[in-house]
């Protein structure tokens, strides 16, 4: 080995370069303990509507754990925040020497949720409340985004008729109901493969004109589970 100089130069260069790394990580290990280089400030960016500055404080401090700017765990804060009611996605950006840019996109609520929360614009179930006047989906677990899809299905097939659901159900059985603003109650039953229920609601709606808007007394129950047809409740007729 000693008369080979080839080797001698590539072992040489080995040694060189563990004692590069060695001195780069101890380096860097300095550079992330160092109270030269302290996290001193923390911007958030747009004015949240529903995340209020001393809930974004208290959860940004829990996740930085005394790091200073190079040390900080962007995921663990991102984590953090994310975990607030409102907060939907956070965007972070280190901003030398600092600064901490942190960016909050917030739920956009679209409907409630049964009684535990509220849906987004996305078809987003997020656990939060608000008195907004919001209409009132529900269905069983992990239906969310079904749900919020057939709603908007259900207004558009209403339209004609100018009226809206302000509630639509998915029962545990897998049955749409639905709720009016107008007050009827819409019976439509499970979706087959021969007829959806959004078919039985065309159906009822292109019907419509023909048949209840020419019943002069006050309708508030409308059965469409039928082939060919669907019930009426009139109150003043019932008992």
């Amino acid at each position: 080995m000693w008369d080979n100089p080839r080797l001698l130069n590539a072992s040489a260069n080995l040694l060189v370069g563990v004692a590069l790394a060695l001195l780069a990580m101890a380096g860097a290990q300095l550079l992330l303990r160092s109270a030269w280089l302290e996290l001193r400030e923390v911007t958030v960016l747009g004015a949240p509507t529903h995340t209020g500055g001393e809930q974004i404080r208290r959860a940004t401090l829990a996740a930085l754990t005394g790091a200073n700017f190079l040390a900080v765990d962007i995921d663990a804060v991102r984590g953090a925040l994310e975990q607030l009611p409102w907060v939907r996605r956070v965007e972070l950006r280190r901003v030398w020497p600092d600064r901490l840019e942190i960016s909050l996109e917030e739920h956009v609520a679209f409907a409630h949720w049964g009684d535990a929360g509220l849906v987004n614009t996305h078809g987003e179930y997020f656990a939060a409340r608000s008195d907004e006047s919001l209409p009132y989906l529900a269905g069983p677990q992990g239906t969310v985004a079904e749900v919020t899809r057939r709603y908007r299905a259900f207004a558009r097939l209403l339209a004609p008729l100018a009226d809206a659901p302000l509630r639509v159900t998915l029962t545990s059985r897998y049955a749409w109901q639905l709720r009016l603003a107008s007050g009827l109650h819409i019976e439509l039953g499970r979706d087959y493969p021969a007829e959806p229920a959004d078919r039985r609601l065309a159906r009822f709606v292109a019907a419509y004109p023909q048949t209840l808007a020419r019943v002069q007394r006050k309708h508030e129950y409308v059965d469409l589970r039928y082939t060919n047809g669907f019930a009426l409740r009139i109150p003043e007729l019932d008992g």
